[in-house]
């Protein structure tokens, strides 16, 4: 490599290995933790390339680049961030970055990323989107460092502005609707409405139309399309093929195998090609082992801000979750963290607080039915069995009784205040307690009351 590498970071010791690998590689390197002395030396007309971190002490390395773009046309710039987000990689294409990339990056690629943006020609700037990010897309759980979640974000951003019709693959739970969503959030349609259509909404003939005069030019995800029968497929079919100038985009989304069920003949081959103009496969947890303790402190935080307790997993804890195959991939670990929250009775989430929770999941096996007429005894039997096996012949930690009791109260009280549409008394009534010891229990296992028409 030659040229002149710009590298702005607040972590010395990032600096410092950049600076030496760098250097080593041919190229003079400045370094620095401060976006205004990076921004002297690009208006100085110093540096071939930038290497820039997001949060720096006086500001956002994001923020930084159309400055950097104005002043300098042409002068690349590689972002590296630990916020391993879809927001963060769709924010750096936005501002037009050369590259992006997650923290901790790997620095062999790192290098030959650096090596070809300073053998690239200069390129024109690409047309950025100025209406700010709504505040809140953070709380989107599509994070990751890992590299298919890491290649997934930058082809989200390569596609999110053009008129291609998407389909997003990937098992139940992996969040393929939240990555449509957030296409959209991010595209120049999202001031336009984003319309989900399921099969209800292609019962009838005129049912596309009525698609087409909702979405208003923005976008239309025909969600789990595998599912839709040949009739409504039809409908689809032609609905695209009379699409007007102000169409909106086309977007789907399927847990199962479309390739598969076109070839035995449940799907039609025309639609399939309609809508796989690109292909977005959401990989499953068991795919991106290493996500999952950064998902899990991810809703370990989320759940504090909302006024839950502060809790976080001890490491043999966090191991275990780590461990664990997840079949119902990041919905079913949300809703591991946020049961670990309410049952577990100490700030520091342990080992056995975790086993006693996944022992109560199905397992893969089951997952495709069956089972349906067990006794609930027996249930309760296999689950405690599995987590004794769990412990590899050793007893559990004591206070086993309690804790099995506490696991079951919360879905037993959630399920009778469903039931009789959040009537406290009514509840307390078919439950067969204390009017005020099942306002307690609420309390102690922060249980959310809605009040609605009982079912019961």
């Amino acid at each position: 490599m030659d040229g002149t590498i710009l590298v702005a970071d607040d972590d010395r010791t990032i600096r410092t290995v950049l600076t030496q690998a760098l250097t080593r590689a041919g190229c003079k390197v400045h370094a620095t933790s401060s976006l205004v002395t990076l921004m002297r030396w690009v208006e100085e007309g110093k540096g071939d390339l930038v290497i820039s971190d997001v949060m720096m002490p006086d500001g956002n390395g994001l923020e930084t680049l159309p400055k950097i773009t104005a002043q300098r046309p042409g002068l690349p710039v590689i972002v590296i961030s630990a916020q391993n987000t879809i927001t963060t990689a769709i924010q750096a294409t936005e501002a037009d970055a050369y590259d992006y990339l997650p923290k901790p990056f790997d620095l062999p690629d790192l290098m030959k990323r650096a090596s070809r943006a300073l053998d690239s020609q200069h390129r024109a700037p690409a047309a950025r989107v100025e209406e700010p990010v709504e505040e809140g897309q953070d709380d989107l759980p599509l994070i990751g460092r890992t590299a298919q979640m890491q290649a997934l974000y930058r082809l989200v951003a390569k596609v999110m502005n053009t008129d291609l019709a998407v389909l997003v693959s990937g098992e139940s739970g992996t969040g393929k609707s939240l990555l449509a969503r957030a296409i959209h959030d991010f595209s120049d349609r999202r001031t336009m409405p984003f319309v989900v259509a399921t099969a209800s909404d292609l019962i009838s003939f005129d049912g596309p139309s009525q698609l087409l005069a909702r979405a208003r030019g923005g976008t239309i995800l025909f969600d789990e399309v595998g599912d839709l029968d040949p009739e409504a497929q039809t409908r689809i079919v032609r609905m695209l093929d009379a699409l007007p100038d102000t169409a909106p985009r086309i977007m789907a989304s399927s847990q199962g195998n479309l390739m598969s069920r076109m070839e035995e003949g449940a799907f039609r081959q025309d639609l399939y090609y309609r809508l796989s103009g690109v292909t977005l496969a959401v990989p499953s947890l068991r795919e991106r082992v290493d996500d999952i303790p950064l998902l899990a402190e991810h809703f370990l935080t989320r759940a504090e801000r909302d006024g839950a307790p502060q809790r976080r997993l001890a490491p043999d804890a966090e191991e275990l979750v780590r461990v664990y195959s997840w079949p119902g991939n990041v919905r079913q670990l949300e809703n591991i963290i946020r049961r670990l929250i309410v049952t577990a009775t100490e700030p520091v989430i342990t080992r056995a607080d975790v086993e006693l929770v996944l022992s109560t999941q199905p397992e893969v096996e089951d997952l495709a039915g069956g089972g349906d007429t067990e006794k609930l005894s027996a249930s309760v039997a296999r689950h405690l069995r599995r987590y004794f096996d769990l412990h590899g012949g050793a007893l559990p930690p004591p206070g086993l009784y309690q804790r099995i009791l506490r696991e079951v109260e919360a879905p037993l009280i959630e399920i009778a205040l469903d039931a009789s549409g959040g009537n406290q008394a009514k509840c307390a009534e078919l439950l067969g307690i204390n009017r005020n010891t099942l306002r307690k229990k609420i309390t102690e296992l922060d249980i959310r009351v809605t009040r609605r028409r009982k079912l019961m």
